[in-house]
């Protein structure tokens, strides 16, 4: 119980092996790449809402 309740409190680290670590930094960055093109993808809609083509001369 009170192992858990240290792992809770963040007290503890468990050694990753490196493939958890390459895995873990995958899944990282595929989900960075998933926020920017949502991102980008978000920007566009509110840019067809708007009528704003971004030309701003």
């Amino acid at each position: 119980m009170e192992a858990m309740r240290r792992r809770l409190a963040g007290e503890t680290a468990r050694a990753a092996s490196a493939d958890e670590v390459r895995e873990l930094r995958c899944q990282a960055n595929d989900l960075k790449e998933m926020g920017a093109e949502q991102t980008l993808e978000l920007r566009s809609i509110k840019k067809s809402m708007t009528g704003d083509g971004g030309d701003h001369e």
